[in-house]
């Protein structure tokens, strides 16, 4: 049974959207049965250019990528969500949605990266903070896809989880 990764932030725009794009291109790669969705609380309608090219420059196909509503993963014909990551920077006060809809009971875990839109240094350091931001979350995509998911009961998944979020 295909194990569903809900990646979440506010806007749906760019580290919610590398993360979906590093879970599906590594899932792929290795050969599991995961697959990783995005979405935000108040999705901006439109993916940052500079996450789509952070992905392409790491070989990930961006086609199907989008900005869309966490609403799409509340109705009925939903997938079952196994697992929900936050990637909102709480550290930078910023507010982290809160998920309450889904079928399944998923795991929840706060998984926080800076906001790499808003790096300094203009184009250029933007650019580099995406490529950063995009290899981050691609590390922490990789230990979850490591994790024996099928076998691991619920307080085991979310202990790896945490473990995964202090590494």
């Amino acid at each position: 049974m295909t194990a569903n990764v809900l990646i979440l932030c506010t806007h749906n725009s760019a580290r919610s959207v590398l993360g979906e794009g590093m879970l599906n291109h590594w899932a792929r790669r290795l050969g599991r049965d995961v697959r990783g969705h995005s979405a935000g609380s108040a999705p901006s309608g439109r993916v940052n250019p500079l996450a789509l090219e952070a992905l392409r420059n790491a070989g990930v196909e961006t086609g199907g990528l989008r900005s869309k509503s966490w609403d799409e993963f509340t109705s009925s014909d939903a997938p079952p969500l196994s697992i929900v990551i936050t990637v909102c920077d709480s550290a930078a006060a910023e507010t982290c949605p809160v998920f309450f809809g889904g079928s399944g009971q998923p795991v929840k875990v706060h998984w926080g990266y800076p906001d790499p839109s808003n790096a300094e240094g203009g184009e250029a350091g933007q650019r580099r903070a995406f490529g950063l931001t995009r290899e981050a979350i691609g590390y922490r995509m990789l230990q979850l896809l490591a994790l024996p998911l099928e076998s691991m009961g619920r307080p085991a998944l979310q202990a790896a989880l945490n473990d995964i979020a202090r590494s």
